[in-house]
C-alpha cells in the first residue's frame, strides 16, 4: 500500500469513527470530525500532512500525492 492510499484510508478511518462517537459518546466529537476536514483542506492547498509524515517515518513506500 502507499502512502498515499494509507493517508486516504486513515482519513476515512478516523471520519466514521468520529461519527459513530459523535452519536453514541458524545455531541462533541464532531469537532473531531471538524478537525480532519480542515486537514484535509490544508493539505489540498499545501501539500503537506502530517499523517503522511507519520507514515512515512513507519517506512510506507511513496505515492504521488505526498512527497
Amino acid at each position: 500500500m502507499t502512502l498515499d492510499r494509507s493517508v486516504l484510508l486513515f482519513a476515512g478511518i478516523m471520519t466514521l469513527l468520529s461519527v459513530v462517537l459523535t452519536a453514541f459518546v458524545s455531541p462533541y466529537f464532531i469537532w473531531l470530525t471538524v478537525f480532519i476536514g480542515a486537514n484535509l483542506i490544508q493539505s489540498a492547498f499545501t501539500g503537506f500532512c502530517p499523517a503522511a509524515s507519520v507514515f512515512r517515518a513507519f517506512g510506507i513506500k511513496k505515492g504521488c500525492a505526498f512527497e
